[in-house]
């Protein structure tokens, strides 16, 4: 591999950065790591070897899942000895390391469909989505003691909090297919904050009960409402995280505004000091250009005094992903995961990436330069030439009567694009939109298979699609 030719993007990138901005030393240095990652931690482990690896890839920073605060005490002066920063990575509203406890002794805390099911004896999607409802007091109290006793652990560095959100309402599109759904609406069995604590709250405060519209998922005022009762403890959290003098982060969804529709999460209303946003390109479009979108959306509409971070997972396009969410003004880059970073070319690349962006930092005052973005995303699928590049490799896949959506078995090889039957396509027809889809038809002249393209915009960026053979 070379790694030089695999990194020229990013230095050109960052350079032309560089030479936009004042390179003055008269500012105020960034003192967060550049470069961290999200990692679990278990009684046990090898966690001397594992904080050597990241500090071997460039990474300074870890979002650290431990079952308990002890465990905390035990592996942050390993972490500090490697130059590492420490943030307890905590699910709040989805249970987690207390999920047993909870669910036996407060059933009665578990978060309410629209049809009238509960968590506490139904699922959604997969067994461990136990979220609690967060307009219950008792609810809020359990939770901030939780944060509290994971703040006084002496030298953890700050909070990092996810899952504080509801159920999906709607998966990101790639997924649709691993739980057999197709969520081109908000279904009643995926729409959570209908707890009765949380409907006599909405009464009380707006006159009328949501579930007796003609339509619940059409009333903008009962959606915030569920994304404010999220919000207000978000906050709760911070006050108390910044009262012991720690840092305050969380990892939602791709934008406050995705993530306000696709799971009743409103995060730039929360009083953080950094956000990592899960800008997972494998879930939605499957292209790089989306990490730029979210990014640019993620200046607009967070709190201006919240340092932005974008969330990618590690894969083939990694180079890519971060070229784009830096382009779109990042300030610092989370991995899911440093773990997925094994083979030493793997490593070679990641250590020269993280290596030439803080040298730019450095030369650039200790900052990172400023970009010049637009005001919004371009939402127009095509002008996103990677997008529609998978548009059509669906495509091909479907007319060679391949599914899309499943993935090779051991040992058997993947179909290759240049084997398959290349497409003829005639003009895109506009069908038409409802709420977030955008419908088009288009013909492959050359097999005369028809194709309906959907297009998903959560927010103001094109957050997915899907290719549907007529």
């Amino acid at each position: 591999m070379d790694i030089m030719k695999k990194t020229t993007t990013l230095i050109l990138v960052l350079a032309g950065l560089l030479s936009l901005a004042s390179c003055g030393k008269d500012k105020e240095a960034e003192t967060f790591p550049l470069f961290w990652t999200w990692m679990d931690y278990r009684p046990g482990m090898d966690f001397e070897a594992a904080c050597a690896h990241m500090q071997e890839v460039g990474i300074e920073g870890v979002m650290l899942n431990a079952p308990t605060p002890d465990d905390y005490r035990t592996a942050i002066p390993i972490a500090h000895a490697h130059g590492i920063t420490v943030h307890a990575w905590l699910w709040t509203m989805n249970l987690e390391h207390d999920r047993a406890k909870v669910m036996a002794e407060h059933p009665e805390w578990l978060s309410v469909n629209r049809l009238g099911r509960s968590l506490a004896d139904t699922t959604a999607y997969v067994d461990y989505y136990k979220f609690l409802c967060p307009a219950l007091p008792e609810v809020r109290e359990y939770l901030n003691d939780k944060i509290k006793a994971y703040c006084e652990v002496d030298g953890l560095d700050g909070i990092a909090i996810d899952y504080h959100r509801f159920v999906d309402v709607v998966l990101p599109t790639t997924l649709w297919s691993n739980y057999g759904v197709v969520q081109d609406r908000e279904y009643p069995e995926w729409d959570f904050g209908y707890h009765p604590a949380m409907i006599e709250k909405f009464k009380a405060e707006y006159g009328y009960d949501p579930r007796e519209e003609e339509d619940p998922t059409s009333d903008v005022k009962w959606r915030q409402f569920r994304c404010d009762q999220i919000s207000e403890v978000a906050n709760l959290f911070a006050e108390t995280v910044h009262s012991y003098g720690k840092t305050m982060s969380a990892s939602p969804f791709p934008t406050p505004k995705m993530s306000s529709r696709m799971v009743r999460q409103d995060w730039g209303k929360w009083n953080l000091d950094m956000v990592f946003p899960m800008v997972y390109t494998s879930f939605y479009t499957m292209d790089p250009s989306f990490a730029y979108d979210c990014t640019v959306e993620n200046v607009r509409d967070k709190k201006p005094e919240t340092i932005l971070g974008c969330g990618i997972t590690y894969g083939r396009d990694i180079v890519k992903c971060m070229d784009e969410a830096f382009r779109g003004g990042a300030k610092c880059i989370s991995i899911f995961t440093v773990n997925s970073i094994r083979t030493p070319e793997q490593v070679a690349e990641f250590r020269h990436y993280t290596d030439s962006v803080k040298a730019v930092r450095a030369a650039n005052g200790g900052k990172m330069p400023s970009v010049q973005i637009p005001d919004k995303a371009d939402t127009d699928p095509f002008n996103h030439p990677g997008v529609m590049a998978q548009v059509e490799k669906r495509m091909q896949l479907l007319i060679a009567g391949i599914d899309p959506t499943r993935r090779p078995r051991r040992g058997e090889p993947a179909p290759k694009v240049n084997e398959l039957q290349p497409l003829d396509l005639g003009d895109y027809s506009f069908l038409g939109q409802h709420d977030i889809v955008r419908d088009y038809s288009v013909t492959d002249k050359a097999s005369g298979t028809t194709f309906k393209v959907s297009f998903y915009l959560y927010g103001d960026v094109l957050s997915g699609w899907n290719v549907f053979k007529e």
